[in-house]
């Protein structure tokens, strides 16, 4: 009877400790989530089996397991957010494995893509002929975002023979403050363009943009990001 209550003790206290923990270190919807957050998200459910059984570990030494390693996945989240580089290190960055309609073979070596998986991929994007797809980006989570041909998207201009202008992918110029130069030489830009633009703007300084891109048509978006404490209640449900 005692190892019944001890163990029934054992896993409420599990219980409220992985509750604590996973409240502080962040929630995602699974759809959401990196290979890093998975596994995780994995390490977290076996510490807390092992402190809820019990096994050959005390129940002490298996929740100063799950605080400390709920604690190193505070501080790599809070790294993730400050610094880009940690960020691609720890989550990867999204792959372009079809571009202007034609396959990036280096990029999907890279990433062991095969055709048959790309093919499944595309037609669970209701892609099912992959001449139609323009773009198609390997997401970091392992999702594919496909973008069409101008002519097979929805509005189907192709059928009623309306012409309609190139849609290619909004390029990132700006991140968290940063410029991104890699993407700004790509479309022939440097950063005395963007300082300029923000100036005209009214925006004094880089580091005061907190997102920016451009698409393909031109047209620049500008997000400076909302700061402040949140206001109970006012950008969604707590």
């Amino acid at each position: 009877m005692n190892e019944v209550l001890l163990t029934i003790f054992r896993g409420l206290v599990a219980f409220l400790l992985l509750l604590t923990v996973t409240r502080l270190v962040g929630r995602k919807a699974i759809s959401q989530m990196t290979f890093f957050d998975f596994a995780v998200a994995i390490t977290f459910g076996s510490l807390t089996a092992n402190m809820a059984i019990g096994g050959n570990n005390s129940p002490l030494t298996a929740g100063i397991a799950i605080v400390t390693f709920g604690a190193l996945a505070i501080i790599t989240s809070v790294i993730v957010l400050k610094s880009r580089h940690f960020r691609k290190l720890v989550n990867s960055e999204p792959v372009i494995v079809i571009a202007k309609g034609e396959l990036v073979k280096e990029n999907m070596k890279k990433i062991r893509l095969t055709m048959e998986m790309l093919n499944t991929l595309l037609r669970e994007k209701n892609a099912f002929n992959i001449i139609d797809v323009e773009y198609a980006i390997l997401e970091n989570d392992g999702k594919l975002s496909v973008l069409s041909k101008s002519n097979k998207q929805p509005v189907t201009p192709a059928d009623k023979n309306i012409g309609k202008p190139y849609m290619g992918l909004t390029v990132e110029l700006i991140i968290d403050g940063a410029p991104m130069y890699e993407n700004m030489r790509m479309i022939g830009k440097d950063e005395q363009w963007i300082v300029n633009e923000l100036h005209n703007m009214g925006i004094q300084s880089v580091k005061d943009v907190f997102f920016a891109a451009m698409d393909s048509s031109g047209k620049l978006y500008i997000s400076l990001g909302i700061t402040g404490k949140e206001i109970q209640g006012k950008y969604g449900i707590e």
